[in-house]
């Protein structure tokens, strides 16, 4: 399939022009000359330099991966009509409308965009992460790297010993009880054909101790599961109130990261943007 050329840098820039600074969680700022977002403020939510992506509006840009048309797609928060129009004008066949979409849609961009400053995530119920804050990279690593069955951390929770260094090793078997439970709760809603049940057919095969978990058909978690504690590598343990967000089909949920005010964790979440990202993963 050819790259339109012309049409990819039409819709681009009409759907820049659509969007204002604080749709995407961006100041104002001063002087400005053009409606809607600039380029070097697309490029900088995309993660792409700003002669890149000046380049693609101007007709004479490279040929896009489809990861980087991903990332686009979220920046300008294209819904998944919109998202399937941009792969097709840059060449590429739109991605499959799997049961669990890696897409994440406006509604969900726009609450993201306002957390810019709290550790907030939206992953989906196979347990992949979709879209970090800065504030979750810093808190818990980049957990959108991943690739392949690793992508969904209750794959990784069995299966990598490092994933489990994050968290106290007292509350170990809560984790694995839980991640296990969201698992099973996600095939039953979605079917034995569905990502989730691919990953937990994958870990029946790898882990024994999943195994013997899966065999409970356990579906539900305590609400002590909204209470975590988080081994951070520089400021040490911090304990946050975890509170999910779902979709309206259940398919995704944000998660976002409090602390109880005055306590000395919440000190700590404010210190993440000293500190930097995690290096634990």
């Amino acid at each position: 399939m050819a790259i339109d050329r012309a049409g990819l840098a039409e819709f681009l820039r009409n759907r820049r022009a659509a969007l204002q600074p604080a749709d995407v969680g961006l100041p104002l700022g001063t002087r400005r000359r053009t409606d809607g977002l600039r380029r070097e403020e697309v490029a900088l939510l995309v993660g792409m330099s700003t002669d890149y992506y000046s380049r693609l509006e101007q007709q004479r840009g490279p040929h896009p991966s489809e990861q980087m048309l991903a990332a686009l797609a979220r920046a300008l928060h294209l819904s998944l009509d919109e998202r399937d129009h941009l792969f097709r004008l840059a060449g590429h066949n739109a991605p499959g409308r799997k049961s669990i979409p890696d897409h994440v849609g406006p509604g969900m961009m726009r609450i993201v965009d306002r957390l810019a400053d709290t550790p907030a995530m939206v992953v989906n119920s196979a347990g992949e992460t979709l879209l970090q804050t800065a504030p979750a990279v810093a808190l818990v690593g980049d957990e959108t790297h991943f690739t392949g069955l690793r992508r969904s951390i209750a794959y990784r929770w069995f299966t990598d010993p490092v994933t489990r260094q994050r968290f106290p090793s007292d509350d170990h078997d809560h984790h694995a009880k839980a991640h296990t439970a969201r698992l099973r709760a996600a095939v039953t809603r979605e079917g034995p054909k569905s990502h989730a049940a691919e990953v937990a057919d994958a870990l029946l095969a790898e882990s024994a101790q999943f195994t013997e978990l899966w065999s409970r058909h356990d579906v539900a978690t305590s609400l002590s599961d909204r209470r975590k504690r988080l081994l951070h590598p520089e400021l040490g343990l911090i304990e946050v109130w975890c509170q999910t967000l779902l979709d309206p089909d259940g398919s995704q949920g944000l998660l976002v990261y409090t602390a109880t005010p005055g306590s000395e964790s919440h000190q700590k979440l404010a210190m993440l943007g000293a500190v930097g990202p995690s290096l634990v993963e």
